[in-house]
């Protein structure tokens, strides 16, 4: 059973006392997923959120023709599914894990119940939706002022945070849907960021060599 700190170290669920948080892992479900595995699809009826446990789950967007969009990704820690339980509407992605991975499903009604009773915590919920909106607006303006070559280094930086080592978790079509362009157009962009001597691959291992071009390129 996940740990009451665990719960706490999410950031909706910060104020709560421990009797609150125990209440809530009593009444949560541990889901272990494999690669591939889909939690919910868009326009779904939702009745629960989630943590990520471990691993990697994919926020997907699909076009009438079967493209995919990487909206966002959730790692170890990271909340998602919940704004059903605050507007009522249908699912508006799909959600599918990227390796193996384990969430927290937690029900909407002892949520629902503990925000009837105690409204001062909805403010942790303004946090979280004012984040995901500031999220939002930074993905529009890459769409808007960086090309594909921007927005490949920009997402390529993100995956390896402060490492210079790093391994792609995603496939190269994953990393093209995160990029919002064709895997053609993505793969071209890495290879002139080997060509420049930026970056250097081996596989899905990638080093990074000069960081401070890379960053100048995904601004």
């Amino acid at each position: 059973m996940i740990s009451i700190e665990a719960l706490r170290s999410v950031e909706l669920f910060r104020d709560l006392d421990d009797a609150t948080l125990a209440n809530l892992v009593q009444q949560s479900e541990r889901r272990p997923l494999q690669r591939g595995d889909v939690l919910f699809t868009e326009d779904d009826e939702p009745d629960e959120l989630y943590v990520v446990v471990s691993g990697r789950i994919a926020m997907v967007n699909r076009s009438i023709d079967g493209r995919e969009s990487v909206v966002s990704l959730m790692e170890r820690g990271d909340l998602f599914g919940e704004m059903p339980l605050f507007d009522g509407q249908l699912r508006s992605t799909d959600a599918r894990a990227l390796e193996s991975s384990e969430v927290l499903a937690i029900a909407y009604d002892p949520l629902r119940n503990l925000y009837s009773e105690h409204p001062r915590l909805l403010w942790r919920v303004v946090e979280l939706l004012a984040h995901r909106l500031r999220v939002m607006d930074g993905v529009l303006a890459d769409s808007v002022f960086l090309d594909v070559t921007g927005r490949t280094a920009k997402r390529l930086l993100e995956i390896a945070g402060d490492a210079d080592d790093f391994v792609l978790p995603v496939t190269q079509e994953e990393l093209a849907g995160m990029v919002g362009a064709s895997r053609e157009r993505v793969n071209k962009a890495i290879a002139s960021f080997i060509k420049l001597g930026w970056l250097e691959q081996r596989d899905r291992r990638y080093h990074i060599v000069k960081r401070d071009q890379m960053e100048l390129r995904a601004r």
